[in-house]
């Protein structure tokens, strides 16, 4: 315990000292203007098209976003009849990057409402699963839907100016942190965050901390953690869990294919559970995550390998792309998705030009998602949008502008 806390004390001291120092944030780049010719209006209106059909569509066909009673609102998996905290969070973080304080707050209040435990043995997580009227069908969390709560938050704090009781987002948000970090192991529940590998857990449960998922982990957002956390020794660890997430992507990855899969072991390697120890569903957001935390803060040459490396793979496999794949490439479906295809396109912020550009063409010439899985799909094609666009921007506090 005691080498712990000194291991704390100096990443806080470190940590401090990196804040001092005040590394800039490269610029945002719009790859469909340096690799496609489109104009920054252009991009603006493929934008707003997308939000206006994903947020207040046909609600029969097109639309994953429903306001409903009490200034609340959901967005629905319309595949398989529920809410989750995934989207949730995703939908609140499209929200504040597009400057959209209602649609923000509407979902914020239902998660608060229906998702969050205000007392008993999960105080202070969300439930990852509930039905459309609010009943959790299972109480358990989701790692990765608190994690993009919390920065949501962050930056809906710096955006917009608080209110009372659950829109004072910068206290949400940090009572978020402290939730994920410092919760007692108790009652089967752990932290989201394992304290000796500075990893990201797959659920917070015995079970589900033995494992990770590399799709949860998420260095671009850790950054941010480790220099707005309130605990200096918090601090510490963010800027640690970065580091860390960066080392456990290269274990991670295929070093032929360069996939990952859904679960693995905290050192990189498959955990083959009910086939999630291959490239499947969660995986598709690998890339956009590896890409982004590039596209933040030009920190590991190594995200330029690994986004060249997947695309190579996918452009080798043809326009019909498998949407899912053993490691080392082999399909396992027959079907292509809008998602995963989206996330390629993200993979275009640390690529070679020339391996990025037909990605970021198709990604372009992509419809808005409709139909029964467009809930998924819609959410990672605007998260893309907004990414490869240099629209899905670190949003500063006030005193930073």
């Amino acid at each position: 315990m005691a080498e712990v806390v000194v291991r704390w004390l100096l990443l806080a001291l470190l940590s401090l000292g990196l804040a001092a120092l005040g590394r800039a944030v490269p610029a945002p780049r719009n790859l469909f203007a340096e690799l496609l010719g489109q104009s920054e209006s252009a991009t603006s209106t493929k934008i707003d098209v997308a939000f206006r059909q994903l947020f207040h569509g046909d609600p029969k066909n097109e639309s994953i976003y429903f306001p409903v009673a009490g200034d609340m609102a959901y967005i629905a998996d319309i595949g398989n009849d529920d809410v989750r905290s995934e989207g949730m969070s995703y939908g609140m973080m499209i929200a504040v990057q597009l400057d959209r304080q209602n649609e923000f707050d509407r979902l914020w209040k239902w998660a608060k409402t229906h998702m969050y435990h205000a007392a008993g043995p999960l105080h202070g997580y969300f439930a990852w699963q509930c039905t459309f009227d609010g009943r959790q069908l299972d109480p358990g969390s989701a790692s990765d839907g608190e994690e993009w709560f919390a920065t949501a938050l962050l930056f809906a704090s710096h955006r917009w100016e608080k209110r009372p009781g659950i829109f004072d987002y910068e206290a949400e948000a940090q009572a978020l942190l402290r939730a994920m970090l410092h919760r007692p192991r108790a009652d089967n529940l752990t932290p989201i965050f394992d304290h000796t590998r500075h990893q990201v857990v797959f659920a917070p449960t015995d079970d589900g901390s033995r494992f990770t998922d590399p799709s949860y982990h998420l260095p671009a957002f850790y950054e941010l953690w480790a220099r707005w956390a309130d605990d200096p020794a918090d601090r510490a660890f963010w800027s640690a869990a970065a580091r860390e997430s960066r080392v456990f992507f290269q274990r991670a990855a295929h070093p032929s294919t360069g996939l990952m899969p859904e679960y693995a072991r905290f050192d990189g390697a498959p955990v083959d559970r009910d086939g999630r120890g291959d490239f499947r569903f969660d995986a598709w957001r690998t890339p956009a995550n590896i890409a982004l935390d590039y596209a933040w803060w030009n920190t590991d040459p190594w995200a330029v390998t690994e986004c060249n490396r997947l695309l190579r793979f996918f452009a080798s496999q043809g326009p019909t792309v498998a949407n899912q794949f053993s490691l080392d490439g082999k399909p396992l479906s027959s079907d292509t998705s809008a998602g995963m295809l989206a996330m390629a396109a993200v993979a275009g912020l640390a690529a070679d030009a020339d391996l990025a550009r037909p990605f970021v063409q198709r990604l372009w010439d992509m419809p808005v998602p409709t139909g029964r899985w467009r809930y998924y799909d819609g959410l990672l094609y605007q998260l893309a949008l907004l990414q490869v666009a240099g629209r899905f921007r670190i949003i500063e506090p006030k005193s930073s502008n």
